[in-house]
């Protein structure tokens, strides 16, 4: 088996996490060998696909179920998305402006909205409150039939919507465009990662064999099975959420609509969107269940998935905890039922209609292809489930776990595993030309003007 040359660092995964950091370390370091895996014959065919998730850039000011000190982080991390989309002139191809609230429904979730936006318009200065006379201009759909009281916090002409991708697509070429010796590894799936004698890691693949100082694994629900494989996460465990949509007949709004989250739910509650990668139609979704999959749409490996499940009485503690509970109990029942072909549709209505009162079963048809999986960890110590990052750390070995909002901090995130690789190679960070054009929003795009309903 061929062994090649030794590089500075090695990517697995071509998502927006792996494409991410590949940028981050041509753009802003000087590491000269850096080699990316990719196991399927482009980047972002699973989750940061358009079609496997929400297309959502989350900055904390519309999402209910994050609290002030979440928001402010994610507010931070999700800039630097949004200013690579503006500094790197790639609004209206992978980000693209537009209209979002947060919506209120009858005098309880009211009061509870007025609250939160007094606590979170100094963090989000640009938040508005929409009473009912402006969203029946605005957004006439959501008032159509509706008998409850409505209020929405919103924000008007911010980047809303990304094709991660295509996001993924500009990392890549970015990162080719630099004097970078940058190989792109397509179609190899790496089998196995072992340290080597003399400190270094050789990465076996299904055609051969490459060596690297470093190795950043960010491979979805793989990325604990390969840190497991190695001795390190045996305090984890996966739960595989997958997650499906349903679309509209045709587009009944403009604007990103997100609901009020019921505090006892681990997941994101309903909301609709407008659709990139369907003219811009209302799409509304997830569902939220456990999938005995790793990756929606591919063939299961049953050795992998019982490796990541990593069952025994710690983990089944965190699965009688979650079933203990009536109100994730039923939500459960209620999700898995959604995914019942023509039934499922019938269930979903009832929450769709909280967005559109008016809307009836026969205006939705399951979006056939749509949806992705997102891998929960578990911490079999605390017997608890994880909902932010999670990531392993170890000698020049990082693991790499993000369940949402992952995509929307993965420049965040390959910032942090940028500097740990430089500072284990002892290589040079360019920091203030990182800040310059990651943390910072450049001057010729403050002056350009605000669009209001982009998607009109």
């Amino acid at each position: 088996m061929l062994i090649n040359k030794l590089f500075d660092t090695a990517i697995i995964g071509g998502g927006v996490a792996g494409t991410s950091l590949l940028f981050t370390l041509t753009r802003y370091t000087d590491l000269k060998n850096i080699i990316l895996f990719e196991k399927y014959d482009e980047v972002s065919q699973l989750n940061s696909n358009p079609k496997a998730n929400s297309q959502t850039l989350h900055v904390g000011d519309i999402e209910s179920n994050y609290t002030f000190e979440k928001a402010k982080k994610v507010k931070q991390a999700s800039s630097m998305v949004s200013n690579y989309i503006q500094n790197f002139d790639e609004v209206d191809h992978c980000g693209f402006r537009g209209d979002k609230m947060l919506l209120a429904v009858g005098k309880d979730e009211i009061v509870e909205l007025k609250a939160r936006y007094e606590e979170f318009k100094e963090l989000y200065p640009y938040l508005e409150l929409w009473d009912e006379e402006f969203l029946r201009e605005f957004e006439p759909n959501l008032l159509k039939g509706r008998t409850e009281p409505i209020l929405a916090m919103g924000a008007r002409g911010q980047i809303t919507t990304v094709d991660y991708k295509k996001l993924s697509e500009s990392f890549v070429q970015q990162a080719l465009d630099t004097d970078k010796n940058v190989q792109m590894r397509y179609h190899e799936e790496v089998t196995k990662i072992e340290r080597d004698e003399d400190g270094n890691y050789k990465i076996t693949t299904d055609t051969t064999m490459f060596r690297a100082k470093s190795v950043v694994v960010n491979a979805g629900s793989y990325s604990l099975l390969f840190a497991q494989s190695m001795g390190y996460g045996k305090e984890y465990a996966t739960l595989p959420i997958g997650g499906s949509f349903f679309f509209t007949k045709e587009k009944l709004l403009n604007s990103k609509v997100y609901t009020m989250q019921n505090p006892k739910l681990p997941f994101a509650a309903v909301h609709a969107d407008p659709d990139a990668t369907q003219n811009w139609n209302t799409r509304f979704g997830p569902t939220a269940f456990a999938l005995p999959k790793l990756e929606r749409y591919h063939s299961l490996h049953l050795k992998d998935l019982i490796s990541a499940l990593n069952i025994d009485k710690d983990v089944t503690q965190v699965y009688m905890k979650l079933f203990k509970d009536k109100t994730i109990r039923r939500y459960i029942l209620k999700n898995f039922l959604e995914e019942v072909p023509h039934f499922g549709k019938e269930i979903f209505i009832r929450d769709a209609r909280k967005v559109l009162p008016s809307i009836s079963a026969d205006d939705l048809t399951f979006a056939d292809g749509y949806g992705g999986m997102r891998p929960q960890i578990i911490d079999k110590k605390k017997q608890e489930l994880l909902l932010g990052e999670a990531k392993i750390e170890e000698d020049g070995l990082i693991f790499n776990m993000t369940p949402s909002p992952g995509a929307t901090s993965s420049l965040a995130i390959a910032l942090k595993d940028a500097q740990t690789v430089c500072q284990v190679l002892g290589a040079l960070f360019d920091v203030e030309k990182h800040k310059n054009e990651i943390e910072s929003l450049q001057e010729k795009n403050n002056e350009q003007p605000v669009k209001e309903n982009t998607f009109a």
